[in-house]
């Protein structure tokens, strides 16, 4: 009796864990497509300000919270997913880590060295601005390019998945995938541009960040008769 108390102890708790990645998610994807229209420019002049230092601020809780609530998505559907699924987590959410250290660096590394050493500043936001600075920084181009390639294919499976495994809203899922798919084509556009082509994928995180942390009905009676599975 004590074992099965337990197990059916564990069921829950993992659900609750589950459950608590949500407001993860939906913070990332609320922040992601809020901060665009007000993003500071990525030149020089904009690092050592005010708005720099907050819109960065929460873009670095953002990259975390995007892990968190990747992996929310993920075990959520693990059972049904597979390893598409797995794949598609492990690439989502390693684009979100990689651009975690990128973040960090504009964070607490620009804003000191912008004073002085402004072409080092100016080469590495050239990476996102499409204005390459003239000083070489490195392999620091060539893992934003990696990043980049990771968020694309991450993005576009994950939204597979999750269609696929049909345990979570297919809608959002759906444009979450194509707001990847369509990040390629928003690279042709003007940098400023570029930046609204973030919103479908923010509020796609969003809406299934509500749908972890409230599943829905049949999701709860899944849960609930593993349970009492476990229990007798």
């Amino acid at each position: 009796m004590t074992t099965t108390s337990a197990t059916a102890n564990r069921l829950l708790s993992a659900d609750h864990l589950i459950r608590a990645t949500g407001p993860f998610a939906i913070l990332a994807g609320l922040i992601f497509a809020g901060i665009q229209p007000i993003h500071p420019p990525d030149f020089v002049s904009s690092v050592t300000t005010t708005p720099w230092a907050v819109i960065i601020s929460l873009k670095f809780a953002m990259c975390l919270f995007f892990i968190v609530g990747t992996a929310g998505l993920y075990f959520r559907q693990m059972s049904r997913a597979g390893w598409l699924g797995l794949t598609a987590f492990i690439l989502f959410a390693l684009s979100w880590w990689l651009q975690t250290g990128y973040v960090f660096a504009e964070l607490f590394l620009l804003p000191p060295l912008a004073p002085v050493s402004p072409e080092f500043v100016d080469s590495l936001l050239g990476i996102v601005n499409q204005h390459p600075g003239r000083l070489d920084i490195g392999a620091m181009g060539a893992v934003y390019g990696v990043l980049s390639v990771l968020y694309l294919a991450g993005g576009i499976l994950l939204g597979i998945a999750t269609v696929r495994a049909g345990v979570l809203p297919k809608v959002p899922s759906i444009v979450l995938a194509l707001a990847a798919l369509l990040t390629p084509a928003a690279a042709l556009l003007p940098h400023e541009f570029q930046r609204y082509a973030a919103i479908p994928m923010g509020l796609a995180f969003v809406w299934l960040g509500f749908a972890l942390w409230f599943p829905r009905k049949s999701i709860a009676r899944t849960s609930r008769a593993r349970t009492a599975v476990a229990a007798a």
